[in-house]
């Protein structure tokens, strides 16, 4: 799968957790299936537009931010491989 895919899914999963549900929890909140939001937090699936806006109402975020912190993590993670060539060094 495309790293967006995967960045996207390792995003919804940390914005669960801080919000304390289970992946049941969420799948209820956003009206998808339990194992669907497990998919989608491994990058699996593809999720749709309509299935990203159903996970940022139920997170209590707008689409836009949901998106936003994918690119976040995407700048996090290019910061911790950097530090970690220095390290090797």
């Amino acid at each position: 799968m495309s790293a967006l895919v995967e960045r996207f899914g390792v995003t919804v999963r940390q914005l669960r957790v801080q919000n304390g549900w289970s992946q049941v929890q969420l799948a209820e909140r956003s009206e998808l299936d339990r194992s669907y939001v497990g998919e989608i937090e491994r990058g699996r699936v593809i999720a749709s537009i309509v299935t990203a806006e159903k996970l940022a109402f139920a997170l209590q975020i707008d689409v836009a931010a949901l998106l936003s912190h994918c690119q976040l993590l995407d700048q996090q993670r290019a910061g911790q491989l950097i530090s970690l060539a220095a390290i090797a060094r």
